[in-house]
C-alpha cells in the first residue's frame, strides 16, 4: 500500500510553484500591521506550501476518499443516529429564498422563512406532546443548556433556590456537564439490574432541593424507561421537573410522546432523528419543547402572528434572552421540516417501527456471538460488550478496528460507562436487510477470528491506508504545526 501513501501538502511543496498566477500588483501594497495591529499581522507565511492547483485538488480529493461517511456504508454509531440524509432535504435548503436570505432582512421580506419556523415548531410540539417550542439551540448540548436555563428561570420566578439536578449513571456526559455549567450540584442516580433508573434509590434522593432530573428515554442502553410516568409523578410531587434528553427520539417519533409521559422539557437533535447530515462538529440543531409553565421563559425572539402576517417579537419580558445569533441554524430547520413533510404522519410511524425492527433483527443475529450485559428488550439500539472475546485477549477496540477491514465504520465504543468494553450499535431505519446481513456477517467473522486467531484481530486494521494508530498519544500530545525537522 506504500505506493498509495498520501504525502503532507508541505512535502509536495517546491519553491516557485503557484496555484494561480496573478498579474503584478499595480496599487500600493497595504501595510497589514497598521490595519490589523502589530500583534495581528504575521511577519511571514513561512513555512507555507508552494504547490500547483492540480496538486491541491488531488491531495484533498485523496484525503476525502480516505474518510468514511454514511454515503459509503453503514455507520452504526449508537446514540448518534447516523442515518441516510435524503437529497430532497438538501434541495429544499438550497432554494435561493432560503439560502440567500439576509439575516437582517425585515419581517415582511421573509414571510416564507418565518412560516418554515412557525410550521416546524408546531409539528415538533405535536410530535413531542409539549405545547411550547424554541428552535434557537444549535445542537444537543446547547438544547440541554437552554432547557435547564428555562427551568432555572421558572424556579427563580417562584422564589425557589433549588440546588440539585439528578442524573442517571448511564446518562450522556453532556447532562451532568450542562447542569454544572448552569450552577447546579449534580447527584448520580444508579441503574437497577435491568438497566433502568433504580426507582427505589430515586425515591430516597428527591426532596425539596431537587430542581429537576435529566433522563434519556430510551436510555443509553437502548432500553425504554418503563417507570417514566412514576418518575415524573415523583418529581412533580416535590415541585421538581423532568428534563428529557431527546438524543434517542428515533425510537419514539409517531409512537409515543414525551409530554404524555410527564416530561416537562426536552431537546430534539434535528441532526439525528430528523435527518440532517452531521459529524465532524456540525451542522446541528437542538430545539427544545416545553410544557405550559415554561413557555414564558423560552428564548427570544418568538415567531408571532399579527394582522400583517408573521413577525419576530422581543416582547417577552420573562424570557431567558437569546441563546443563538438571529434564529438558530436555519438550513438545518428547513431540512427537518422537509423530512417531516416528505414522510407525513404515517411515514413517521413507519420510520420508527423500522428503526426498532432493524435493531432487533441485528440483535438476534449477534446475540450468539457477543455478550449483552443488560438483556432487557431494546428499541433502536443495543449495547453489547467484549466479555466473550476478552477470554481470548481481544478487546472492544480490536473489534472496532477489525470492522474497518470490512468496509464498516465501527459502532460507538466504551460508552455508556456502566458497561465495561461497550459496543453500542444503532443501525437506524435507513439500512436494508441486505446491509444488516452484511454487517452481521462481518461481526460474526470477527468473533470467530478472535477465538481462532486473536493476534490477527490485535493487528487490525490490515487494509486501510493507516493501520493501528497510537490514539492516546495523539490525543495527549497533538502535533498542530508543520516542521521540516
Amino acid at each position: 500500500m506504500s505506493e498509495f501513501r498520501e504525502f503532507l501538502i508541505f512535502e509536495r511543496s517546491r519553491e516557485g510553484k503557484v496555484g494561480c498566477p496573478l498579474p503584478a500588483c499595480d496599487v500600493p501594497k497595504p501595510e497589514l500591521s497598521q490595519s490589523l495591529g502589530a500583534a495581528g499581522a504575521r511577519p511571514a507565511l513561512d513555512p507555507f506550501p508552494e504547490v500547483s492547483e492540480v496538486e491541491v485538488i488531488r491531495h484533498f480529493t485523496r484525503l476525502s476518499q480516505w474518510n468514511f461517511g454514511v454515503d459509503q456504508g453503514m455507520y452504526p454509531l449508537g446514540s448518534c443516529t447516523m442515518k441516510h440524509n435524503p437529497r430532497i432535504n438538501e434541495a429544499m435548503a438550497a432554494l435561493p429564498g432560503f439560502c440567500q436570505t439576509h439575516p437582517l432582512a425585515p419581517d415582511e421580506a421573509v414571510q416564507g422563512c418565518l412560516t418554515v419556523l412557525n410550521t416546524l415548531g408546531t409539528y415538533l410540539s405535536e410530535i413531542t406532546g409539549l405545547p411550547g417550542c424554541s428552535l434557537q439551540p444549535a445542537a444537543g448540548a446547547h438544547g440541554e443548556f437552554t432547557g435547564i436555563l428555562v427551568i432555572k428561570a421558572l424556579l427563580q420566578s417562584l422564589g425557589e433556590d433549588r440546588k440539585v439536578v439528578l442524573v442517571p449513571d448511564s446518562a450522556h456526559g453532556t447532562n451532568p456537564a450542562t447542569a454544572a455549567l448552569c450552577g447546579f450540584q449534580v447527584k448520580e442516580v444508579p441503574s437497577d439490574a435491568h438497566g433502568r433508573v433504580d426507582l427505589e434509590a430515586l425515591k430516597s434522593m428527591v426532596d425539596g432541593n431537587t430542581a429537576c432530573m435529566m433522563i434519556t428515554n430510551p436510555n443509553t442502553l437502548g432500553i425504554f424507561e418503563s417507570n417514566i410516568k412514576a418518575i415524573a409523578d415523583l418529581l412533580h410531587q416535590h415541585g421538581a421537573m423532568l428534563y428529557m434528553d431527546g438524543a434517542n427520539m428515533n425510537a419514539l417519533v409517531g409512537k409515543a410522546r414525551p409530554g404524555d409521559m410527564g416530561v416537562d422539557v426536552l431537546h430534539l437533535n434535528l441532526h439525528k432523528t430528523f435527518s440532517t447530515p452531521h459529524g465532524g462538529g456540525g451542522p446541528g440543531a437542538g430545539p427544545i419543547c416545553v410544557c405550559d409553565a415554561l413557555i414564558p421563559f423560552l428564548p427570544q425572539p418568538w415567531v408571532v402572528s399579527n394582522a400583517e402576517g408573521l413577525m419576530l417579537s422581543m416582547d417577552t419580558p420573562q424570557s431567558i434572552g437569546k441563546v443563538h445569533g438571529f434564529y438558530g441554524q436555519f438550513g438545518v430547520l428547513v431540512r427537518a421540516l422537509t423530512w417531516i413533510l416528505t414522510l407525513g404522519k404515517e411515514g413517521l410511524v413507519r420510520h420508527t417501527e423500522h428503526a426498532v425492527l432493524n435493531n432487533n433483527y441485528l440483535r438476534k443475529k449477534l446475540e450468539p456471538h457477543y455478550h449483552i450485559p443488560y438483556p432487557a428488550a431494546t428499541l433502536h439500539e443495543t449495547v453489547f460488550n467484549d466479555k466473550r472475546q476478552n477470554a481470548f485477549g481481544v478487546t472492544t477496540m480490536d473489534i472496532a478496528k477489525s470492522l474497518l477491514d470490512y468496509g464498516f465504520h465501527p459502532p460507538t465504543v466504551y460508552f455508556p460507562l456502566v458497561v465495561h468494553g461497550a459496543l453500542m450499535i444503532e443501525p437506524t431505519e435507513t439500512e436494508s436487510r441486505g446491509e444488516l446481513d452484511r454487517f452481521a456477517k462481518a461481526m460474526i467473522e470477527i468473533a470467530e477470528m478472535a477465538e481462532k486467531d486473536p493476534e490477527r484481530v490485535h493487528a487490525a486494521p490490515h487494509r486501510t491506508q493507516i493501520q493501528r494508530a497510537d490514539e492516546t498519544t495523539a490525543a495527549r500530545f497533538p502535533v498542530l504545526r508543520w516542521s521540516a525537522t
